[in-house]
């Protein structure tokens, strides 16, 4: 049992805390990665107090110089964690207190851990949206790297995972680029409401002390603080937003994932995927699976698990706080670690890919991919495109019974299905004429995946 003085808040109660109840209610085993920023948050919180008079400049002093301490005891292993001491908040003040003695229990004073906690988790989410945007940006450029050295590269392009129409595997690593940078843009946007403070809210209901919230939020780097106390240390949307954001990141990272595994395969062999990232089998000799595509597309499921968990942690809470909000940081916490590790899966994996160009270019011969190409040719003729759509499905028919692509056919098969064909026809039906036919913004000729190369890259300051 843990006596009532032992813990910071004891002075109400009669009877000591039940052991497991101390432990079970307790979130310093996962909450301590906060200290950094729980220690910044305090240091401008004190920077604060002086200012307006209600603590020393002394006193500032001593508790800056001991949280300094204190952050340096952490980050050499030295300082001990203590689960009766709930948190990380607790502890660190607890320790505060040891050393500097009464201006370390002056520190509390205008705040709760209620907008403690709150600052802590927008300070420690601002700097890891932060870097989770810079591992994307590393992904987005290797994407680039590796779609403007196949420009060149043709390829099938796939609906229903059957063949279409022959594009560029630069052009498809672009698709890719595109989904990326619209997480980015969400990332960004997230950190706009993560960046307001909560901070002067007290418990729920502000705080008697002439405190100046500007200055505390200037001293933190807020853009804003929030504007209502019971909203300010009850809100977690920021939180949820993210993990919305992540969970839109990892579904991407799925897609490519699944199409990694599916070129991987002896059936497709489009790529190569290096050892490095791949396993074998404890019973089959021959196996190379490709792993981290694998355990990416796995662990979405995970990161969109935390979202629904926060939702649904949030769905029934009245104003303002409630312990429940303790399970807000876990959920968080594993999302950004598993997003992050995912990212830098990718950007690691995705410039040491190995393209096979034979094997893509041979799988956009299959399929009669240049069919849409062959009604286009008949409409600039003067055929009506639902004309053209049927002359050319018999023209596909014919090939499937006879093996041929269109391509491979002589010009009298083809002209068996509308005389409007000729000789030019074969430059329309080549791979090669087909990729180079859509040469637009956004198409599929080499030059153009070229060229949108370079505009993401000016894109991203790359």
């Amino acid at each position: 049992m843990t006596t009532p003085s032992s813990s910071m808040w004891g002075g109400r109660f009669s009877e000591a805390t039940d052991a497991f109840v101390a432990e079970f209610t307790a979130s310093v085993n996962f909450d301590k990665r906060l200290y950094k920023h729980d220690i910044q948050g305090s240091i401008a919180h004190a920077t604060m107090l002086a200012k307006v008079g209600v603590l020393t400049d002394s006193e500032r002093d001593a508790i800056i110089n001991g949280l300094t301490a204190i952050r340096q005891e952490i980050e050499t292993g030295q300082f001990e964690w203590r689960v009766d001491l709930e948190d990380v908040h607790m502890n660190i003040e607890s320790r505060l207190t040891d050393r500097i003695g009464i201006a370390g229990k002056k520190l509390h004073t205008g705040r709760s851990r209620n907008d403690q906690v709150a600052t802590d988790i927008r300070l420690y989410l601002r700097d890891e949206i932060d870097q989770t945007r810079a591992i994307l940006r590393r992904l987005q450029t290797g994407l680039l790297d590796l779609a403007e050295r196949e420009a060149n590269t043709i390829m099938a392009g796939f609906t229903h995972l059957q063949t279409a129409q022959p594009v560029t595997f630069g052009h498809h690593l672009l698709a890719w680029f595109e989904m990326l940078v619209r997480d980015d843009e969400r990332l960004a946007d997230c950190r706009k409401r993560v960046n307001r403070m909560p901070l002067g809210s007290a418990a729920l209901a502000g705080t008697t002390y002439p405190i100046d919230r500007a200055y505390t939020a200037e001293l933190l780097g807020f853009e804003a603080v929030c504007e209502n106390s019971l909203d300010a240390v009850s809100d977690r949307d920021f939180a949820i937003e993210f993990c919305a954001a992540a969970s839109l990141t990892m579904m991407h990272l799925s897609r490519m994932s699944e199409e990694l595994i599916l070129w991987n395969s002896q059936q497709f062999k489009f790529v190569d995927i290096p050892d490095r990232f791949c396993t074998g089998s404890s019973i089959m000799p021959q196996k190379k699976n490709p792993d981290v595509p694998e355990l990416v597309r796995g662990k979405t499921g995970r990161v969109n698990g935390h979202l629904i968990s926060l939702l649904t942690l949030m769905k029934g809470q009245p104003l303002a706080y409630n312990k429940d909000n303790q399970e807000d940081k876990e959920p968080l916490f594993d999302a950004l670690d598993t997003l992050q590790a995912s990212l830098r899966a990718f950007a690691d994996m995705v410039p040491a890919l190995k393209p096979n160009r034979e094997a893509m270019r041979e799988a956009a011969l299959r399929g009669f991919a240049t069919a849409t190409d062959l009604a286009d040719y008949l409409v600039k003729r003067g055929t009506a495109f639902r004309d053209a759509h049927e002359i050319v499905g018999k023209a596909v028919a014919y090939g499937v019974q006879t093996g041929k692509d269109l391509s491979a056919m002589t010009l009298a098969e083809l002209q068996q299905f509308s005389t409007t064909i000729e000789q030019d026809v074969f430059e329309v039906l080549s791979l090669e004429g087909s990729v180079n036919a859509r040469n637009h913004i956004g198409g599929t000729a080499p030059n153009q995946v070229v060229a949108a190369v370079q505009r993401a890259r000016s894109r991203i300051g790359a």
